[in-house]
């Protein structure tokens, strides 16, 4: 049986990687990265190895996936066995993939310290390295614990109090108003306020006005991934069609690794949900939860109703 090295040879305490990788060029960038982080690594192995049994591999904080050139069958093995692993041992997984491999990776990588990264940039690696190894050691300090999810909670609040404030201007001034009810609960508007029918074709129209700013400006000025997925997701939603993660990444116009990264972080706040495909295991669908339906329905209502034009 294959066993870890005793934890003095990784140096001390400093956290220890396995790599998996069937690409030596991606096995050294992996090897760069986790040195940059702080990391310490035994000797790469193939897909076929990891694939044998890999919970024999002990003593580890992180388990670095990487994709390119891994057989479809092996791939799919390895990544489950890593799942279930990583989540048995509370480890961290970082899966670099190609664009192909995305939808694959979704519909196996389901544990919370998983990451998803496609042609990642150096600091793209390292930064997931650094993120996972904190949530597995417990190191972040303090000035680092203000998280994208945070700070998407602080956007969402404001967020409802602008729908909120939009519909009490649609009301009669002299009509009872509704008590004020908790921001930080939902994306809801007034329940006294009426009913306002949404089409996909005005939700499909206003992301075709958003993407056609590339024309004219650099795209980074208005990089919006969040509002930008939240915007397909309820248009795929009212036309009753199914979303793959592949094709939500290419709906937030950034560069995949941050795309997924939103996505993640969008999961985290309960707006987006994970959506099994019943026919194909190796596909995953993301949709809007309870909460993101309610949410982007309250705010389209609001902003129709005072006559305003969705952005």
């Amino acid at each position: 049986m294959l066993r870890d090295a005793p934890s003095e040879d990784y140096g001390g305490t400093a956290p220890r990687a396995l790599v998996i990788a069937d690409c030596a060029h991606a096995a050294g960038d992996a090897a760069a990265a986790l040195d940059l982080a702080g990391c310490t690594a035994r000797k790469p192995v193939g897909f076929a190895e990891a694939a044998a049994d890999l919970s024999n591999y002990d003593g580890l904080d992180l388990i670095l996936i990487e994709a390119a050139r891994a057989p479809d069958a092996l791939l799919d093995l390895v990544l489950a066995r890593a799942d279930t692993m990583a989540r048995e041992r509370a480890l961290g997984v970082v899966a670099t993939v190609t664009l192909e491999q995305i939808d694959v990776a979704a519909a196996q990588l389901l544990g919370p310290r998983a990451q998803i990264l496609c042609n990642p940039a150096a600091a793209d690696r390292i930064s997931a390295i650094a993120a996972a190894t904190w949530r597995v050691r417990g190191v972040m300090d303090d000035v680092n614990r203000e998280t994208e999810s945070a700070r998407l909670r602080r956007l969402s609040e404001e967020v409802a109090r602008i729908a909120e404030t939009l519909a009490r201007l649609t009301r009669d001034e002299d009509a009872p108003r509704a008590g004020v009810r908790d921001r930080a609960a939902g994306y809801r508007g007034s329940e006294a306020s009426p009913a306002v029918e949404i089409a996909a074709g005005e939700i499909r129209s206003v992301i075709r006005a958003r993407r056609m700013r590339a024309q004219y400006f650099a795209e980074e000025l208005f990089a919006d991934p969040a509002w930008d997925m939240l915007l397909d997701l309820f248009a795929a939603g009212l036309e009753r069609r199914q979303v793959s993660v592949s094709s939500l990444c290419i709906a937030a116009a950034v560069p995949p690794t941050t795309a997924l990264r939103w996505i993640g972080t969008l999961h985290e706040a309960g707006l987006f949900e994970r959506q099994a495909d019943p026919s194909d295991r190796r596909r995953a669908y993301i949709g809007l939860s309870a909460k993101g339906l309610d949410g982007m329905h309250s705010y389209a209502g609001a902003v129709k109703r005072a006559g305003l034009q969705l952005v």
